[in-house]
């Protein structure tokens, strides 16, 4: 498998992995929801929030435009219902995203501006890989929530994805 088969595979990932999540996180009460559990971004609304800003910065960032934002923290959907729907059509939208790019690009650098100012040159492909990364840092966050909060925490492992895909598939 070639890195941008890899990169495909991996956004294929990113969107079952929060159809996993969401299947817990929609039996929450609104007030489990918004409770304070002790994580970066506070609750599981405030990590959701957070990875709806970050999947807005990073594609901006990767298509060589900006999203101005005023913090990681910025909340971007106050509603349940939208931040979810933005979320999964966010996540669905990489696998076009990934498709999309050339071999020069996969191959490439990315030059950006992070949020404190600094400039960076950093591999392209990795910080594709890097978002999908990051999602599922704060997905193991919100399951941590889940649990706390007396629910289960979906199972979302890599390989449990992999076996449901066609052998070809894993190949390439």
């Amino acid at each position: 498998m070639d890195l941008h088969q890899h990169l495909k595979l991996m956004a294929d990932y990113h969107r079952w992995a929060f159809d996993r999540l969401y299947a817990e996180v929609d039996r929450l009460s609104d007030a489990d929801y918004r409770r304070d559990c002790g994580q970066f971004f506070r609750s599981v609304h405030g990590t959701l929030n957070h990875l709806l800003l970050v999947e807005h910065l990073w594609q901006a960032r990767l298509a060589h435009t900006v999203f101005a934002a005023s913090g990681l923290d910025a909340e971007l959907e106050t509603d349940r219902a939208a931040l979810k729907r933005r979320l999964l059509d966010f996540a669905t939208g990489w696998r076009a995203f990934v498709d999309a790019l050339t071999p020069e690009q996969v191959a490439g650098d990315l030059a950006y501006v992070s949020l404190a100012g600094d400039a960076y040159e950093l591999p392209y492909a990795t910080l594709v890989l890097h978002v999908f990364n990051h999602a599922t840092h704060h997905r193991g966050q919100v399951s941590i929530a889940l649990v706390q909060l007396g629910q289960a925490a979906p199972v979302m492992d890599l390989p449990y994805f992999l076996n449901d895909l066609p052998r070809e598939r894993l190949r390439g």
